[in-house]
């Protein structure tokens, strides 16, 4: 069975995110690069943080975006590879960035035709 492909949406909860100190971010950063190489087969894409600005295009207009809601809770992505949905979380929940309580991770299969 061949593995699919999942993006995996970074969601943050607004304004319950303190600032770490120096020392939490270093262990952080190593806590982070350990979960990487462990699933470096399963990673596709380290992604990348989403900017502030953006559009939103629809049949009659394009406005200005991303909305204050959404650039709120959508911080970035990643793509990661696994057999199935169960493989897929199991990546992401090994990942440090779900240790912090106002993070969460959503994960969704991405269809090809």
């Amino acid at each position: 069975m061949s593995n699919k492909n999942y993006m995996c949406i970074l969601r943050t909860a607004s304004g319950e995110c303190e600032k770490p100190s120096p020392a939490d971010m270093e262990a952080m950063h190593a806590r982070y690069q350990a979960w990487q190489q462990k699933f470096s087969e399963n990673i596709v894409s380290m992604g990348g943080a989403l900017g502030s600005s953006g559009a939103v295009v629809s049949s009659d207009a394009v406005k200005d975006g991303p909305f204050v809601e959404v650039k709120e809770i959508i911080g970035g992505y990643m793509m990661i590879q696994a057999q199935d949905l169960e493989g897929a979380v199991e990546v992401i929940k090994a990942s440090p960035m779900v240790a912090n309580p106002s993070t969460s991770i959503e994960i969704r299969e991405i269809s090809t035709p």
